[in-house]
């Protein structure tokens, strides 16, 4: 039997790669003649960097940039040449991922995505005409303006020190937008993420992604409304004018994306970049209709799959792609939140949790390789059909 293993990473405890090596070790030891083929994938968040450079004949640039809290950090660039094209691959995470602070440094009033401008800044100067930055993963929540910052559209002393401080803007503060929306202009923009989230609202970057790096529900409506006046400032600039066929003006916060990594969707929207799917862009790297069409079932997973893993995640591309091919596709996961009928109509053939009570979820994160392994085995022992 040929079987796909193609997880997302488990969030906070195993890489994508570490974790197809674990669902692979749990199938070995129950179907050892299964023919396995391991690709690990990424939505745009961390690891995305990671995967990619497995899957693309490239050229890693190491550089160093600031992380959420203005220290010194090892990031990368990833640069691909294909004809007169040359593309950069940029992981936003690596600059201003939650996993780079810790648990008492999680504060999204004063973080700052300044060191994903310096990654832009430093791709271009590598001469990238296109930059695909994944986003996903992030600590901030400051709608890019500490990025904008980086590349000469504002003050950093006013628009790098944190999502709070945003909402204290004085109406000339972002007069260098223009000029930098210029400067780029030869450059394509592309935002690679699996969030379809404008900036403000219900849906928005502080109500749905603020809580989790660390915003208490004040903390959340003080960074919407400071976000809101972000949005104002913008507006003093103008930078993209009026939509030709309406007369309308054209409002970058309410496009879908515009909230993905704590609102640095926004700004690079506003940079004139557009937004693809990132579960895509990593799909088509790896080559996976191929995989797909040359196996016999498809093994994904993810840390949580829960409602946000059915809008655009790693789980929701290989369902599709598998579905499409006629293939089965089971997920495996650590905790599994989604119901049958949701899963279903995904196209997924069966939901397995590493861990269903508070004993197995202590026991997972005490040993998320293991328990990850010996959840694999036992469904193996279902879907195998060369078990020994």
């Amino acid at each position: 039997m040929r079987v796909l293993i193609a997880p997302d990473c488990f969030s906070g405890t195993l890489s994508a790669a570490q974790a197809a090596e674990a669902i692979a070790d749990g199938w070995r030891h129950a179907a050892p003649d299964d023919d396995l083929t391991l690709v690990p994938l990424s939505d745009g968040g961390p690891g995305f960097m990671d995967v990619l450079s497995r899957a693309l004949v490239s050229e890693t640039v190491s550089v160093t940039v600031a992380d959420p809290l203005g220290r010194p950090v090892p990031a990368a660039i990833l640069l691909v040449d294909v004809g007169t094209t040359r593309t950069a691959y940029i992981e936003s995470a690596q600059a201003c991922g939650l996993h780079l602070l810790a648990e008492d440094e999680r504060n999204p009033m004063v973080t700052s995505t300044y060191g994903v401008g310096q990654l832009i800044d430093a791709a271009v100067g590598e001469g990238a005409t296109r930059v695909v930055v994944g986003l996903g993963g992030s600590g901030t929540n400051d709608g890019g303006a500490g990025m904008l910052a980086a590349l000469g559209a504002g003050d950093p002393k006013v628009l790098a020190v944190g999502g709070a401080a945003l909402s204290r803007l004085a109406d000339d503060a972002l007069q260098g937008l223009p000029m930098v929306r210029e400067r780029l202009r030869p450059v394509e923009l592309v935002l690679a993420t699996d969030v379809d989230s404008p900036l403000l609202g219900f849906q928005g970057a502080s109500a749905v992604f603020g809580p989790q790096k660390g915003a208490t529900p004040e903390m959340a409506q003080e960074l919407e409304s400071a976000l809101g006046r972000f949005t104002e400032v913008v507006g003093t600039v103008d930078p993209h004018g009026r939509d030709l066929l309406t007369g309308t003006a054209i409002r970058r916060d309410r496009e879908p994306g515009a909230g993905a990594a704590g609102g640095l969707g926004f700004g690079l929207l506003l940079l004139g970049g557009h937004r693809v799917s990132g579960v895509q862009v990593v799909l088509e790297a790896v080559g996976f209709d191929a995989l797909v069409l040359a196996t016999d079932l498809v093994i994904t997973g993810e840390g949580t799959f829960d409602w946000q893993s059915l809008r655009g995640k790693v789980v929701a591309g290989v369902a599709e792609a598998s579905l499409v091919r006629a293939r089965p596709a089971v997920v495996i996961a650590g905790q599994a939140l989604v119901g049958r009928r949701d899963w279903m109509a995904l196209g997924i053939s069966g939901t397995y949790a590493v861990a269903e009570n508070p004993g197995q979820i202590a026991a997972a994160l005490a040993d998320p390789a293991g328990t990850l392994s010996r959840r694999t085995e036992r469904v193996a022992t279902t879907w195998s059909t060369r078990q020994t």
